[in-house]
């Protein structure tokens, strides 16, 4: 994610709006990568190659929420967390002064045709917010003044003021046409002293799962923290994209910025001072348990990142996440750094060395897979190589790996990648023979599909390019 919309390949040093990078730009699950490799196909739309049964499509399933399990970290890894999220920005600009809204918080959504999946999805995330953070929230007229405006609009708009960008949260604006014609430096953060009015502006043309990414995430970020630390696991405030909605750390790191003992001005020592009683009695049991101290993160290892996930030739994203794998070699890491440069080096080396990519998505495996934490990137990881395992027909081991991470997948409300594990494992339970249970998993997966992917077109060439890869 970079930090500058108008200037997203060079942040300043005072950047004015927080964007969210497009999950397509590094990619949910760059199968196309794979396709490279499976048989060639005719020359037909990848719709006309999808099975017969999704001319038709079920209705788009959505998921009903869960139990969020509880923040297992210790009060002090915390308190570390807090800080180094609530005073700095993600290009390392610090932030002299803690900054939150004061007061009752408003919201409105605007825009010229608002997409009908933002209504239950806002909703339900600000009902969690006010159980889980203690943030009440109250949505009020489209017309009248807010604290928080969320505006949605053409994703080409957005892209042409701030590109390879999927949603902004802007301070002291209220709408598109203001930040269009805001300067910087009243755009910037660390000109804020309190917050009392912003505006996310949001794409109202992608798909659903899309659209409520950017609510957690943009309204997270409106709300509290700014920086993004690639260290934390199971976090939003982190660049890697793996986590599609807030978590319990988030809810908590969100309740300790709203904690009374707290409020805007307050210097880094000041509020440190004041994070160990508020943690122990927002968070007991932090005081039962200890959590290792995570090294800093080098600058070098987060620009090889960044490089690797971005939208250049694969060589050279390629060659960038070989030197993150390497400054983490270096580093002794075995931590979500490690894994996620296993991860990204395993992904750029599908299209051109095959037995690269087996080991290194084996060794992000095997990272992920160690700490529970990280199921829900070990699910991301699986997914490569259930799709690698079909395309070299090893029908049995495409089924068993997809199969293992659906829960997970589930679990982290990813329809995107549920939809894609669950046509993975059908694609390989046809190949098997098992045709009656390919096609009941294959029907039931479509409904998760339309949340994740939306359109039906692109519902059926993701069902086509799947299909695609087994021999």
């Amino acid at each position: 994610m970079t930090t500058d919309p108008l200037a997203a390949s060079a942040p300043p040093r005072t950047a004015p709006a927080k964007p969210r990078v497009f999950r397509s730009a590094f990619g949910l699950l760059s199968l196309s990568l794979l396709a490279a490799c499976a048989t060639a196909l005719p020359d037909q739309p990848p719709s006309a190659r999808a099975p017969a049964m999704m001319l038709d499509l079920p209705p788009m399933k959505v998921f009903s929420g869960s139990t969020p399990r509880q923040t297992a970290r210790s009060n002090a890894s915390l308190a570390r967390d807090f800080l180094d999220l609530s005073f700095a920005l993600e290009n390392g600009t610090p932030l002299v002064q803690m900054t939150r809204f004061e007061g009752p918080i408003t919201l409105r959504v605007t825009g010229a045709r608002p997409p009908i999946s933002l209504g239950p999805d806002l909703t339900a995330l600000l009902r969690r917010l006010d159980q889980e953070a203690g943030v009440k929230i109250t949505r009020v007229s489209a017309n009248g003044p807010a604290s928080i405006t969320i505006e949605t609009l053409p994703h080409g708009e957005l892209a042409r003021r701030a590109p390879n960008t999927a949603c902004i949260v802007a301070p002291n604006v209220s709408d598109w046409t203001e930040f269009k014609r805001a300067r910087r430096q009243n755009l910037s953060w660390t000109q804020v002293d309190t917050r009392t009015r912003l505006a996310i502006f949001i794409p109202d043309d992608v798909a659903p799962q899309e659209i409520r990414d950017c609510l957690h995430e943009e309204l997270a970020q409106a709300l509290g923290p700014l920086n993004d630390l690639y260290r934390l696991a199971d976090s939003v405030y982190n660049d890697d994209n793996i986590h599609s909605v807030l978590t319990p750390f988030d809810m908590l790191m969100l309740k300790v910025t709203y904690a009374p003992e707290l409020h805007s001005g307050m210097t880094r020592a000041e509020v440190a001072a004041r994070l160990p009683a508020i943690l122990k009695r927002l968070h007991p049991v932090g005081e039962t348990v200890q959590t290792p101290i995570q090294s800093p993160t080098p600058r070098a290892w987060t620009d090889h990142v960044i490089d690797a996930m971005s939208a250049g030739p694969i060589p050279a994203r390629k060659s960038a996440a070989e030197s993150a794998v390497a400054i983490a070699r270096a580093q002794g890491w075995d931590d979500t750094r490690a894994g996620f440069s296993w991860f990204l080096l395993g992904r750029l080396a599908l299209s051109s060395d095959r037995a690269l990519a087996h080991s290194a998505l084996a060794q992000a495996a095997k990272i992920y897979g160690a700490h529970p934490e990280t199921r829900f990137h070990a699910a991301h990881v699986a997914m490569q190589l259930s799709a690698l395992a079909l395309a070299e027909g090893q029908d049995q081991a495409a089924y068993e790996i997809a199969a293992r991470a659906i829960p997970a997948a589930t679990e982290a409300e990813n329809a995107a990648l549920l939809a894609s594990l669950m046509l993975t494992e059908a694609e390989a339970l046809d190949a098997m023979g098992r045709s009656g249970d390919a096609r009941a998993l294959r029907l039931d997966s479509l409904g998760w599909a339309r949340y994740g992917f939306g359109s039906d077109a692109m519902v059926r060439a993701r069902a086509a390019e799947i299909a695609a890869l087994a021999p």
